[in-house]
This record gives structure tokens, C-alpha cells and sequence, in this order.
């Protein structure tokens, strides 16, 4: 009798344990997800205000220098997104493939989240992998930066060459 109070004990305390590791992996999930937005917003921003991307844009007309900048940006975001996704799918928030609840290693999780991410801001939505909960929304938000990243871009360069031609124009 003794020995099944000990034994109840000590699954009631692995319980909390196991409770108190959620609860951890919950807060480091959550403040994983705010840092990766929070770079990932700045470097939006920074791109659209024109900081450090339109000084280098100003120096030169269209280059590969500007082109690159551009994928990067698109690899943050991509990366950014993807890390979200994938910290969602450990909080139990899954994103389904095709159709069904999968359950699938760390790393095939964070491959579908990576790629579900690419799609997603692409605008491509192959709907192979369907995100469910607060997942949509997140997509939805991702989507619209897809969209909307391109005619920032061609506005930058249009507004670039307008601010170089009205330069050159003074000097002469």
C-alpha cells in the first residue's frame, strides 16, 4: 500500500514536470516568434522608409547590388515566416498536408514549414499544405507582403531614378 502512494507521488510530480516543460517550451516558443517578427518587420520597414537599402540605391542606377538586396529581403521573410510556422507546429498549431493531420519528425516539420512559406510569399498556394487556427491568418499576412514587396521595390527604383535624374539635372 505504501509502495502505490510513493508510486502515485512520483507520477503526480512527473506530471507537474512534464506541465512545467510545456510551459518553458511555451514562453521560449512565444518569445522566439515575437524576436523573429520583430526582424522581420524591421527589415520590411527599413526597406520601405528607404534606410540603409535606398542609400545604396541612390548611389547607382538599377545593379545587381539592388537585385540582391531584394532576394535577400525575400530570404528573411521566407525564413522568418518559416521559423513562425515551425514554432507553431511545436505548440501543437500543424500546419495540414494534403488534407490530413500529420504527425511528422522536428525537421520534416520545419522543411514543410520553410516550404509553406516560400509558397505562401511567393503567391504560388499549390495548396498542398493548408495551415489551420491562427496559422491562416499568419498566411494571409505573409501573402500580402508577397504581393505588395514587388511594387515597393519597382516604386523604390522608380523614385530612385527620378531623384537621380533631377540630381544630374543641377549639376548642369
Amino acid at each position: 500500500m505504501q509502495q502505490g502512494k510513493y508510486m502515485a507521488i512520483h507520477l503526480m510530480a512527473e506530471h507537474r514536470m512534464e506541465i512545467d516543460r510545456e510551459g518553458i517550451m511555451d514562453m521560449i516558443s512565444l518569445i522566439v516568434a515575437i524576436k523573429v517578427t520583430v526582424v522581420v518587420v524591421g527589415s520590411l520597414v527599413d526597406f520601405i522608409r528607404g534606410g540603409k537599402i535606398r542609400r545604396r540605391m541612390q548611389e547607382s542606377q538599377f545593379s545587381a547590388e539592388i537585385f540582391y538586396t531584394l532576394l535577400l529581403i525575400y530570404l528573411i521573410v521566407i525564413l522568418g515566416f518559416g521559423l513562425i510556422y515551425f514554432i507553431l507546429s511545436m505548440n501543437r498549431i500543424v500546419l495540414v498536408e494534403g488534407g490530413e493531420l500529420r504527425e511528422v519528425s522536428v525537421l520534416g516539420s520545419m522543411i514543410h514549414s520553410f516550404y509553406f512559406s516560400g509558397v505562401t510569399l511567393l503567391t504560388i498556394g499549390y495548396g498542398d499544405i493548408t495551415p489551420i487556427g491562427i496559422g491562416r491568418a499568419i498566411a494571409l499576412i505573409q501573402a500580402l507582403i508577397g504581393y505588395a514587396l514587388p511594387a515597393a521595390f519597382v516604386l523604390k527604383l522608380v523614385q530612385n531614378n527620378q531623384e537621380n535624374r533631377e540630381r544630374n539635372s543641377g549639376m548642369l
